[in-house]
């Protein structure tokens, strides 16, 4: 087993007011060679938006990009047609495909909104633009892992143009996980959003992150109750 440690106080960071904001890898005017990318795995960003504030409409194209609201809510607008707010315990997803314009506001003209953005390289490039979203909150249970984005259609997840699986759990000290990699060849991406655990001897605190590869399995011991999103992605 490899792995590689992203630790939290050596991510970039960028305040703009309205918007405060941690990169996972090299995004806007923050960039590290050496950070890139882990495998398709190309953006995490870790967003507080003011109230009443938010992104502007804006395009992508050709990226599959999967929003988790952490606090409060956002309200999406895009090209498509779609129209809502999502919350949290909510999960988006957006294939931009062969092109989409939308936005993201804070839904809230009183509270801050926090939330993951995050951004994977597609399977397959110039698709049909799509959208789709899930509340998750009643599927959630403590020491359990929650299957939440998957590359296989489903009822109970929401999917992606590419071969990646995101779960999320909650889990109570002592409560470990042997975590087995659903694609042979992927590596996983597990960022710890809250609380802290142990992965391989190493402990992750709040916000790090740690990129494990060339394993088929490994075990996550939680160290107090932690709240962790574990990225399943192709590494070619």
């Amino acid at each position: 087993m490899k792995t590689i440690f992203y630790p939290e106080n050596e991510r970039g960071k960028n305040n703009l007011g309205w918007l405060k904001a941690n990169f996972s890898f090299s995004f806007a005017s923050y960039y590290d060679p050496n950070k890139v990318n882990f495998g398709a795995l190309r953006v995490l960003n870790d967003d507080i938006i003011a109230s009443g504030t938010g992104f502007g409409t804006h395009p992508h194209d050709n990226m599959e990009i999967i929003t988790i609201p952490l606090e409060g809510g956002l309200e999406h607008k895009d090209s498509m047609g779609n129209t809502g707010v999502i919350r949290a315990g909510e999960v988006q997803v957006m294939s931009a495909g062969t092109g989409v314009y939308h936005s993201e506001y804070n839904a809230s003209r009183t509270e801050e909104a926090k939330t993951l953005q995050i951004w994977l390289f597609p399977k397959e490039r110039d698709i049909q633009p799509r959208y789709d979203q899930k509340d998750f909150k009643p599927l959630l249970k403590i020491n359990e892992l929650t299957t939440l984005i998957s590359p296989v259609k489903g009822p109970d997840t929401l999917w992606l143009n590419q071969d990646a699986t995101f779960s999320m759990g909650d889990f109570e000290a002592g409560k470990s996980l042997n975590y087995d990699i659903k694609t042979p060849g992927n590596g996983a991406y597990v960022f710890v959003i809250e609380g802290s655990v142990k992965i391989n001897n190493m402990v992750l605190n709040k916000r790090d992150a740690l990129g494990v590869y060339d394993t088929s399995s490994f075990t996550i011991e939680p160290e107090d109750f932690s709240r962790f999103l574990i990225i399943d992605i192709p590494m070619a």
